[in-house]
C-alpha cells in the first residue's frame, strides 16, 4: 500500500532541504530540484536532486585520492615543494665508508621502493572504496531507493556527521563504516516506506591532512584522500632519507603513539598487517636510524642493512636480505668490526654460517663479507678434445679409460658429424672457416673450399691415436703431473697397460692429428690431381709417395698436357706466403708515408701552406687507394718447379712428397701471350714458336709512360723474369716466350696516379711476385 503525504509535509520537507544545501555550499537552484508525487496521484514518491536522465554510476570523483603536497620549500620560492624522481639520490657517511672499504657502492635496502615515485602522487583513479573505510565530515553519498518510494539523492556528510534526505529527515553517518551505510539508511527510510530496496555508492570524498616529519626525504604537510594509509603516505613524501629509520616508522595523533611500521617487514616479505590507517591531523615521524650493517660478497642482495634492536641476529638479516645463493660458501663468512676505542678500531674475523655463526649479534658498522665456492668437483672425471661431446661423470673407484670412452664413436667431433651430413653447397653452414680459408686464387680463377672435391678426405678430423694425456692435480700440494697414455692401445684391449686407472678429478684430453702434428708416414694423404690426366679425381696415397706416383694412379697425361704450365699447390705453403704478403704490404704502406712526406717537403719551396697541405692530401688519398687494392691479393700457395722451356717429359717433375690436402693442376697447352700495363693495347697475342718479348712489345705498342727498363714476365710455370741481375747487356726483352706467358709493362715513376703510389718503393717485382705465387690476372686487376 503506498504512503500518501499532506501538502503542508511537502512544505515542510522543501524548507529543511533548502536550508541543507545552503550548509553544504550547493546551488540552490539543483539543490531544490527534487519532487514528490501529489498524494491524489497513484504514482510512486520520488525524491531526488539529481538532473532528469542523468546516469550516475557512483564512481569517485577526479579528485578523489589525489594527494597534494602543501609543503612551502624555500629554495622554491614560496612554490608548492614537487619531487623529482630523477634526482640524485642522497648518500650517508656509511655508505661512502663502504666505497672506501670495499670498492662497492651499496644501496641502502629499501630505498629502491621510493626511487620512483612520481612527482605528482596521484593514485589510480575510481577504484573501489575499502569496506572498512569510516564515513566522516565531507563525504559524499549518493543513495538510490526503489520499491514504494524512489529515491535519486546525493548528498556530503556535514561537519556534524549527519546528512538530510527530504521527507525521511536526518541520517547519521559520521564513524559508519562504508560497507555499512546501506544498512544504516534503509533503517532510516524503513521508518516511513515499506518494502524499499537501498543501494548507497561513494563520489566526492573527502580529504585529510597529514604532516611527515623527522629524517624524511621531503618534510611537511600533505594532503591524501581519506582512506590513505601510512604506506600511502610515505610514497607520498618519498620516504625516509639517507639517515632515516625504515623499520620504526611511527604514526601520532594527539599526542599519542598509535602505530608503528617496520617498512623491512612490509619490503621484503609484503606484511602489510601493522600499516596504520590516516586520520586528518596525524603526524608521521621518522626517527633516525639506530645502527647500519653491511652484506657484501656472495649474497642475493648486496646492500646496506639497517638493525632493528642492539640484539639482531645475522640469520634476521640474511632472511630480510633473500638469503644466501647456491653459490656461496658457508664456511667462509668475514665479519669486519669497528670499535672506535680501539687505536686501530677495524677488525675482522672468520667465521662458518652454521648455527652458531648465524646466531652472531651484529653491531652498528659491521660489514660481512661472504666468499664464493671453488668451482671445483670433489668426484668427477673430465673428458674433452678431439670428442663427441665434452662430458664430466661422476667418478668410481676403479674407473679406467676405457670406462670413461666405451666406444671409438666417442671420438667423433660435432664438426665431423656436420660434414658427414652437409648436402646444401656452402659448408660454413656446419662449419667455421677463418677468412684465409674461404678461397684460393688459381690463375685469376676462385677455387671455393666447399667444393665437392675438396671435401672429400676431410669428413673426419683424425684422432692422434699414439698419444693422450690425463692432467692430474694433487690437491694437497697443488702439484700438477701429466699422465700420456696410448689412446689407441687402450681402445683395442681393454686389458692393456694403456688403458690406464683414474682418479678423482682427472681431465682426460683427446688430441686431433692437427692439434698435435704427426709424422707423414702416420698421417692420411688425400690429394687431388686435374686437368690433362686420363683420369682426374682425389687419391689417397701411402706416407712418402711423390708426385710421379699421383699421375700414375691418375693414369697418366692426355696428349694435351702442357708440362710447363703445371701448377702444384699446398695449404701450408699458401698460409706462409699469405703472412709475408700482409708484412711486405704494411712494410710498403710505411714506406709510401714516408715518401709522400719526402715529396711534399721537397715541392714546398716557394708554395703556400693550402697548396702543400692539398698536395699532402692528394699524395695520401693516392697511397691509400694503392693499399686497398694491394689487400686484395690474395697468396694462392703456388709452388714453382722451375721447368724449363725445353722440358718435354713429366719424369722432370721433381719427386716431391706428397701431403694432405695437395693439389696438381695439369693444363693444357693454351695458345696466346698476354700483354697489359703500360701499352698501348692490351691485348692476348697468339704465340709464336722462338717470339721474343721486344717483338709482342712492339705489336702492343708501349706508351710515353711506359718504364721500359722494369718490364718484367709472369711465367707460365709460375716464375718472374726481369732484368734485375741480368748484366749490362742481357735484356728481359730479349727473352723467348712460352704459352701462358704475360708481359707487364710498369710506368713510370713521374706520373701522379694511383698506379705510380703502388710501383713507388718497390725495388724488386721479380722478387715480391714469385714469393708469394701471384698471378698475373691479379696484377692485372690491380690497374683496373
Amino acid at each position: 500500500m503506498k504512503s500518501t503525504l499532506p501538502i503542508f509535509a511537502i512544505l515542510a520537507a522543501t524548507n529543511v532541504f533548502a536550508q541543507q544545501a545552503e550548509f553544504n555550499n550547493q546551488d540552490t537552484k539543483n539543490a531544490g530540484d527534487f519532487s514528490v508525487n501529489a498524494p491524489e496521484t497513484a504514482k510512486t514518491p520520488r525524491i531526488t536532486n539529481q538532473p532528469l536522465n542523468q546516469t550516475n554510476n557512483g564512481n569517485v570523483d577526479a579528485i578523489n585520492g589525489n594527494v597534494m603536497n602543501s609543503r612551502i620549500d624555500a629554495k622554491d620560492n614560496g612554490q608548492v615543494g614537487k619531487y623529482y624522481p630523477n634526482q640524485k639520490p642522497e648518500k650517508s657517511e656509511f655508505q661512502s665508508f663502504i666505497q672506501y672499504a670495499t670498492g662497492k657502492k651499496l644501496t641502502q635496502f629499501g630505498s629502491d621502493f621510493f626511487s620512483n615515485t612520481p612527482s605528482s602522487f596521484a593514485p589510480v583513479q575510481n577504484t573501489p572504496l575499502p569496506s572498512d573505510y569510516i564515513l566522516g565530515a565531507g563525504d559524499e553519498v549518493m543513495i538510490r531507493a526503489w520499491g514504494s518510494v524512489d529515491i535519486d539523492y546525493k548528498a556530503t556528510v556535514d561537519r556534524n556527521g549527519t546528512i538530510n534526505i527530504p521527507t525521511i529527515g536526518t541520517v547519521t553517518l559520521v564513524g559508519v563504516r562504508a560497507a555499512d551505510a546501506d544498512t544504516v539508511i534503509k533503517s532510516s527510510i524503513s521508518r516511513l516506506y515499506r518494502d524499499v530496496a537501498v543501494s548507497v555508492t561513494y563520489g566526492r570524498l573527502r580529504a585529510i591532512t597529514v604532516y611527515v616529519v623527522g629524517q624524511a626525504k621531503k618534510p611537511g604537510s600533505y594532503t591524501v584522500s581519506g582512506f590513505s594509509t601510512l604506506v600511502t603516505a610515505l610514497l607520498a613524501s618519498g620516504g625516509p632519507n639517507a639517515v632515516g629509520s625504515m623499520r620504526n616508522v611511527q604514526v601520532k595523533r594527539d599526542g599519542k603513539l598509535v602505530g608503528s611500521l617496520d617498512l623491512y617487514a612490509f619490503i621484503a616479505k609484503g606484511d602489510k598487517s601493522h600499516d596504520v590507517k590516516l586520520l586528518d591531523g596525524d603526524t608521521i615521524y621518522i626517527p633516525p636510524a639506530s645502527a647500519h650493517i653491511a652484506l657484501v660478497g656472495k649474497v642475493n642482495t648486496p646492500a646496506i642493512y639497517e638493525l632493528k634492536s642492539p640484539n639482531e641476529t645475522l640469520s634476521s638479516i640474511l632472511d630480510i636480505a633473500g638469503g644466501l645463493p647456491v653459490v656461496a660458501d658457508p664456511r667462509r663468512a668475514f665479519l669486519e668490526r669497528i670499535d672506535p676505542n680501539k687505536s686501530q678500531p677495524r677488525s675482522v674475523e672468520e667465521f662458518n654460517l652454521n648455527r652458531v655463526g648465524l646466531n652472531k649479534t651484529l653491531k652498528d658498522g659491521d660489514i660481512l663479507s661472504v666468499s664464493s665456492i671453488t668451482p671445483e668437483f670433489s668426484n668427477a672425471v673430465t673428458l674433452r678434445g678431439n670428442v663427441s661431446q665434452q662430458i664430466r661423470v661422476p667418478f668410481t673407484p676403479g674407473m679406467r679409460v676405457r670406462d670413461l670412452i666405451p666406444n671409438r664413436a666417442m671420438l667423433v667431433t660435432p664438426s665431423s658429424v656436420a660434414r658427414q651430413n652437409l648436402e646444401g653447397k656452402n659448408i660454413n653452414d656446419a662449419i667455421e672457416l677463418s677468412a684465409d680459408d674461404d678461397q684460393v686464387r688459381l690463375q685469376g680463377k676462385t677455387q671455393e673450399v666447399n667444393s665437392i672435391a675438396a671435401r672429400i678426405g676431410s669428413q673426419v678430423d683424425e684422432v692422434n691415436w699414439e698419444y693422450a694425456a690425463v692432467e692430474r692435480i694433487n690437491h694437497e700440494t697443488q702439484v700438477v703431473s701429466l699422465v700420456s697414455f696410448n689412446l689407441g692401445k687402450a681402445m683395442d684391449d681393454v686389458n692393456s697397460p694403456e688403458n690406464i686407472v683414474l682418479q678423482a678429478g682427472d681431465t682426460v684430453t683427446i688430441f686431433s692429428q692437427n692439434d698435435i702434428q704427426v709424422p707423414l708416414a702416420k698421417r692420411k694423404v688425400f690429394v687431388r690431381v686435374e686437368g690433362e690426366v686420363n683420369v682426374p679425381g682425389v687419391y689417397q696415397m701411402s706416407p712418402g709417395e711423390t708426385l710421379p706416383s699421383l699421375i700414375a694412379k691418375a693414369g697418366g697425361t692426355t696428349s694435351n698436357a702442357y708440362l710447363f704450365g703445371t701448377e702444384f699447390y699446398r695449404e701450408q705453403v699458401r698460409k706462409e706466403q699469405q703472412a709475408n704478403l700482409e708484412k711486405a704490404i704494411r712494410r710498403l704502406e710505411s714506406q709510401m708515408r714516408s715518401e709522400n712526406a719526402k715529396a711534399v717537403a721537397n715541392d714546398s719551396g716557394g708554395q703556400d701552406a693550402a697548396t702543400v697541405a692539398a698536395k699532402l692530401k692528394v699524395a695520401q688519398e693516392s697511397s691509400a687507394l694503392a693499399i686497398a687494392k694491394m689487400h686484395e691479393l690474395k697468396a694462392t700457395g703456388r709452388i714453382s718447379f722451375g721447368l724449363g722451356a725445353d722440358d718435354d717429359s713429366f719424369d722432370k717433375l721433381p719427386p716431391l712428397k706428397l701431403e694432405n690436402g695437395d693439389q696438381l693442376v695439369i693444363p693444357s697447352r693454351p695458345d696466346f701471350i698476354h700483354v697489359f700495363g703500360a701499352v698501348n693495347q692490351e691485348s692476348s697475342m697468339i704465340w709464336q714458336r722462338g717470339s721474343t718479348v721486344d717483338r709482342y712489345l712492339e705489336v702492343a705498342g708501349p706508351t710515353s709512360e711506359a718504364d721500359m727498363d722494369n718490364i718484367f714476365v709472369l711465367r707460365a710455370n709460375g716464375t718472374v723474369l726481369s732484368s734485375t741481375g741480368r748484366g749490362w747487356f742481357s735484356s728481359v726483352k730479349s727473352s723467348k716466350l712460352m704459352p701462358g706467358d704475360s708481359i707487364v709493362v710498369p710506368e713510370r715513376l713521374n706520373k701522379e696516379s694511383a698506379y705510380k703510389t703502388f710501383t713507388n718503393g718497390l725495388k724488386d717485382w721479380a722478387q715480391i711476385l714469385s714469393g708469394f705465387g701471384i698471378s698475373a690476372a691479379a696484377i692485372k686487376s690491380l690497374r683496373q
